[in-house]
């Protein structure tokens, strides 16, 4: 990691305002009101660059200590130093080794001088070359000092994988290695519980940053096989199992899985794939005769069969494997006859549609296809299980099956995904499904089994929706009228709530001008004892192997309040995962719950109330516990939750993560914080009221909608 010497670091307004604490606008009205800002040292007019020390002696000279979090320093000071050139492999190493060690000995390390710093990195990196894939010898500097000490930092303070994520978003960024997305969380975990049993050995041979390997570890995986194309991905991946699953062992190469298959001789208990899509040259010419298609040559527009049939061939027989893939894989013409192959043999299980928005590419609903590799003399497979998750979870619930809560009902429209009711619909039907495949009945415009005899006509099209939407003629009359005629009562009383709601009055302008008040950071309120930060902490948990159980190693069963029930305003729906032991935090009422990952789809902050009492707190939330002396707990809520706050609070491109320390509160006194929790308790009831009144909205328009095409309801005047 050899540089010259650093020139003079110069910073934008964007990151002056993360370093300050404080937004964007503030930093343009210092710029306007201060003739003493530091002038732009750089740059352009439209986005000037300006010198750090200039500018960190200028916030000094006015009291405003760093508000940056030790990721949001790490990645600021990445680019200050690194200036784009050399690699960051050697850092992923030191990410590993920071990760074994105390904080008490990380925080040895930043006091170190730059020499001796730079000297014990090396040292700690070159310990763990061996376990990464392609790693190469490890060189720091004198001058690698700066981002040395922000990393042990990072680690100790927010833990490895934390650190893990912006080497990798840089590493991303120089290699210019665009279409490398992660798998989202809920879904990783999706695919990991579809898999029936607990298999021991899993593979991933396109494993970008091991998502999908570590839903399986906490599944219970303890052998992990990865590879990737990209050397960064494969080397990220590595290091990331090997902190959240210490247990296990890991096992990452990186290379082209259809060309260079790194593991020809692996049997797997269970394959997970969220492969590359649209791909042209994935090798077909040179693979034309490759064993691996059992079910045919994958044609040259259809890499994603190559994938499925990869799969298969990696797996033991009976074994099982789930693969994410664009809807085209269905119903494309060019794939016709492999479909037709492993439908005639037995091998797809399942096909499970997901709503827009679950995964990227966000504008397509992608899908999951089960797989099984034929046992030899295996009972004949009769039937394809087909799952449409995008329907409305009412359906399920008015027919019978997996029981969804009325305030996730409508969420699968919302921009935000509601993975409990994606996961309950997927996993309710496909249990079913796999306890009696040839008796299954189905849950009409839910899910539906088709006849391996039905599927093989001229098209082989093997989309959901065209399948399960032809099961709702199966829905009885009488019965939809009864739930319709329902709704629609209950729909009119939620009306009449939100218009008494809304009528309450009690608003008044602030004057001729809006109201301004001296604010504090969470972090300062959290040193002065006016409140908790309560943290969930997978790394540490994990490594003291204690994941997903409790004091008595029992499997942990609270529920999990995740990010999407603040969204949707459900109760907790989440499951423990593997993330937690005795020492997790649990939610108590009067707390504060905030959303990690900034979001305009619905709230941001609530007010942990009766029903949260006792459950866990998600990775995908922070925990603020006031202390009601001194905090109204709705004053803290609203302010928290500020669309403004937030932003100046988020650090991201594509994903805005929110550092909960750097969210800001007015210092007003209680009895004035008592008035504003009251007004922000009355703006969260009109939302609940207005989200209940939506919801049963779309359910009765549904309702309705579905009957009069399905021919159970007649239009009125009959």
């Amino acid at each position: 990691m050899s540089q010259p010497p650093a020139p003079s670091a110069q910073v934008t307004a964007a990151e002056i305002s993360r370093i300050a604490g404080v937004t964007r606008a503030t930093v343009s009205n210092w710029r306007r009101r201060h003739e003493d800002f530091p002038e732009p040292s750089g740059g352009t007019e439209s986005s000037p660059l300006y010198d750090l020390e200039s500018v960190r002696a200028w916030l000094a000279s006015r009291g405003h200590a760093s508000a940056a979090t030790p990721s949001e320093e790490l990645r600021t000071t990445l680019r200050l130093h690194a200036h784009g050139s050399g690699s960051t492999s050697d850092l992923l190493l030191l990410v590993l080794a920071a990760a074994g060690r105390s904080p008490e000995e990380m925080t040895a390390a930043t006091q170190l001088p730059d020499a001796d710093l730079a000297a014990r990195a090396q040292r700690d990196a070159a310990s763990t070359a061996d376990a990464v894939p392609d790693a190469e010898q490890v060189r720091f500097e004198t001058g690698d000092a700066a981002v040395l000490r922000a990393l042990y930092a990072c680690v100790r303070d927010e833990g490895g994988q934390a650190a893990l994520g912006v080497l990798a978003e840089r590493e991303l960024e120089d290699s210019a290695a665009s279409g490398a997305y992660q798998t989202p969380a809920p879904l990783a975990d999706l695919l990991a519980r579809l898999i029936p049993g607990s298999p021991a050995r899993v593979l991933d041979p396109a494993c970008g940053s091991g998502t999908l390997l570590a839903a399986a570890a906490r599944r219970g995986a303890r052998e992990l096989y990865g590879q990737d194309t990209l050397p960064v991905q494969a080397r990220r991946s590595a290091v990331s199992l090997m902190l959240t699953a210490p247990e296990a062992t890991v096992t990452v190469h990186a290379a082209d899985s259809l060309r260079a298959d790194a593991f020809p001789g692996l049997v797997a208990d269970a394959v997970l794939c969220n492969p590359p899509f649209g791909v042209r040259d994935w090798g077909h010419d040179e693979l034309a005769y490759d064993p691996r298609w059992a079910y045919g040559v994958p044609p040259r527009a259809e890499s994603e069969l190559a994938w499925v049939q990869h799969a298969l061939a990696h797996l033991t027989p009976g074994g099982y494997a789930a693969l994410l893939l664009p809807p085209a894989t269905a119903g494309r013409a060019s794939g016709r006859r492999v479909r037709a192959e492993l439908v005639r043999g037995g091998a797809l299980r399942a096909v499970i549609a997901l709503p827009v928005g679950a995964a990227v590419p966000l504008h397509v609903g992608l899908q999951i296809w089960v797989l099984q590799r034929p046992e030899p003399g295996g009972p004949e497979r009769k039937s394809v299980l087909f799952v449409d998750t995008a329907a409305d979870a009412a359906t399920a619930a008015g027919r019978g099956g997996t029981a969804v809560t009325a305030r996730t009902r409508g969420a699968s429209r919302s921009a935000s995904p509601d993975w409990a009711g994606i996961t309950a619909r997927a996993l309710g039907a496909w249990r079913a499904f796999t306890e009696s495949p040839d008796t299954y009945e189905g849950e009409p415009g839910v899910a539906h089994a088709a006849g391996v005899v039905d599927l093989l006509d001229d098209v082989v099209d093997l989309t959901p929706a065209r399948l399960v939407r032809a099961s709702r003629a199966e829905v009885d009359p009488a019965e939809l009228s009864g739930e319709a005629d329902a709704t629609r009562r209950n729909l009119a009383e939620a009306a009449r709530s939100l218009a008494r709601t809304a009528g309450q009055e009690g608003w008044s302008a602030a004057g001729a001008s809006a109201r301004e008040w001296r604010t504090a950071t969470a972090s300062d309120l959290s040193r002065g004892g006016a409140l908790t930060l309560l943290r969930t902490l997978p790394d540490s948990v994990r490594s003291r192997g204690q994941a997903a159980s409790g004091g008595d190693g029992r499997p942990e069963t609270r529920a999990v309040l995740t990010g999407s029930d603040i969204a949707t305003g459900s109760g907790p729906t989440g499951e423990p995962m593997g993330l937690y032991d005795d020492t997790a935090p649990v939610i108590a009422v009067g707390d504060v719950l905030v959303r990690a990952v900034a979001s305009t789809d619905g709230p941001m902050a609530r007010v942990a109330g009766e029903e949260d009492a006792g459950a866990l707190p998600g990775s995908q939330v922070h925990l603020f516990r006031p202390d009601p002396a001194r905090l109204d707990a709705w004053f803290l809520a609203g302010f928290l939750g500020a669309e403004e706050n937030i932003a100046g609070a988020s650090t991201g491109s594509t994903v805005l993560t929110v550092s909960p320390g750097r969210l800001r509160v007015p210092l007003l006194p209680l009895e004035e914080q008592r008035r504003y929790g009251e007004a922000f308790r009355h703006v969260h009831a009109l939302r609940a009221e207005a989200q209940r009144a939506t919801r049963l909205a779309e359910e009765t328009a549904r309702l309705l909608s579905g009957g009069l095409t399905g021919g159970q309801l007649l239009p009125r005047g009959r």
